[in-house]
């Protein structure tokens, strides 16, 4: 059974549907700004507050059970109560949120407000992307799969560097950066209720609380691969999360707002090469070569910790990066192979459990470790984890079965955060 809502014949596809479409990319991007909000204050927080690693790490945690949640129980919910009910919730979710981060005084109102933040962007790119492709424009055919599938890492992207910004030029360095994504969420809403309904309300909305995961005979072969490259690679978006605005302190002896969003913002923005790079290769011959990518960048990562070198930082952040891009788009373009589209959305969850346990557990070990162990050590733990993942997927990566007939489009398979068919 496909997890399909009827879609609403607009006949009108000028003005409104154009109003809906840029709502829809505009609340996408500024729910996951709001979700990468928080990264340049967690110095902040440990100066003043006296948070841990640990703590903060708990808050990563937080943020990717909410995610999961938000994902596996909550993302079908559009295709039952609606796309503008479902993406107001949503960004409603997010504005309670960054509120609730407004008053940041000790660690449980933090993971609160992390947990929340992470349920509603959860269920927000799972209905905002639904939106974004029942509302995008015929021409260009791809500005679909680019808008739903990019705007989350523009948001990520922006939401560091405004926030580093904020923090570390604004006024009201703890507040300010948290009123400002309340704001375009806010605006974001009002665009989104003044835009129209594209898919039908149907039944069967408590049933689609039931998660479901399940991966296709034909791939199932694939899956151990790809389940190193998504684990390995999402654990090293948490690691940059929890501990590197630590490390840049520590090690780099730079306590700057700004860098920290700019250094997270590096390692985000390169795996958009991805897709066009792994995409020259076969699916197994491209996982290799991004994971060997990825190593290269954390060879290069250890390295600049050592010899304490901000530059050579970056630079090997700009590496692992694009490796990650590469790796997981092919993974994911592997596991799609020959898929229908009643197989996507199963494929799909599958993909993000992994992705977001990935993000969670090796978060919560690391959190725990770090009241005993050095930053640099667990940092060299995050490198042991990436090289045993990358000998793992040379030694085994596969391609999927040749001879089937392939009935989706491959052209930009990336893992979205949130497919439409969620």
């Amino acid at each position: 059974m496909q997890d399909l809502a009827p879609v609403i014949n607009l006949t009108r596809r000028g003005t409104t549907l154009q109003l809906a479409f840029s709502a829809a990319v505009v609340a996408l991007v500024a729910s996951f700004a709001a979700s990468a909000a928080p990264i340049p204050l967690f110095n902040t927080y440990r100066a003043e507050d006296g948070f841990t690693n640990a703590g903060i790490s708990l808050a990563i945690v937080s943020n990717a059970v909410g995610t999961i949640a938000g994902l596996l129980v909550l993302g079908r919910l559009s295709h039952h109560l609606g796309r503008r009910p479902t993406a107001i919730i949503s960004l409603s979710l997010l504005l309670l949120g960054c509120l609730l981060l407004l008053n940041v005084h000790d660690i449980g109102t933090l993971l609160s407000g992390r947990l929340l933040m992470g349920i509603g962007t959860g269920v927000a790119g799972s209905s905002l992307t639904s939106y974004i492709v029942d509302t995008a424009p015929s021409r260009p055919e791809w500005l679909a799969s680019v808008a739903s599938s990019q705007g989350p890492m523009l948001g990520l992207t922006l939401g560091a560097i405004a926030s580093g910004a904020l923090v570390q030029f604004g006024p009201w360095p703890r507040h300010l950066i948290y009123l400002a994504c309340a704001g375009f969420l806010a605006l974001s809403a009002v665009l989104v209720v003044i835009s129209p309904e594209t898919a039908k309300p149907t039944p069967g909305a408590w049933q689609s609380l039931l998660p479901r995961v399940r991966v296709p005979a034909r791939v199932r072969n694939l899956l151990p691969v790809a389940a190193a490259v998504f684990l390995a690679t999402w654990a090293t978006g948490a690691f940059y999360q929890a501990f590197m605005p630590a490390l840049v302190a520590d090690r780099f002896h730079t306590r700057s707002a700004l860098t920290l969003g700019l250094v997270f913002a590096v390692y985000m923005a390169p795996s958009v090469l991805g897709a066009p790079i792994g995409g020259r290769f076969t699916s197994a011959a491209a996982q290799r070569i991004g994971m060997v990518v990825f190593l290269a960048g954390w060879i290069g990562i250890i390295t600049a910790i050592a010899i304490g070198t901000l530059a050579l930082f970056v630079a090997a952040t700009v590496i692992a990066g694009t490796g990650q891009g590469i790796a997981i788009s092919s993974a994911t373009r592997g596991l799609l192979h020959g898929s229908t589209l009643a197989d996507r959305a199963p494929i799909f969850s599958a993909v993000y459990l992994l992705c977001y346990s990935g993000a969670a557990f090796p978060s919560l070990v690391s959190g725990q470790l770090s009241n005993a162990l050095s930053l640099p050590r667990i940092t060299l733990g995050y490198a042991v984890f990436a090289l045993v993942a990358t000998l793992f997927c040379v030694l085994a990566a596969r391609d999927p079965h040749t001879g089937t007939r392939i009935t989706t489009n491959l052209a930009d398979s990336r893992p979205r955060p949130f497919d439409r068919t969620h």
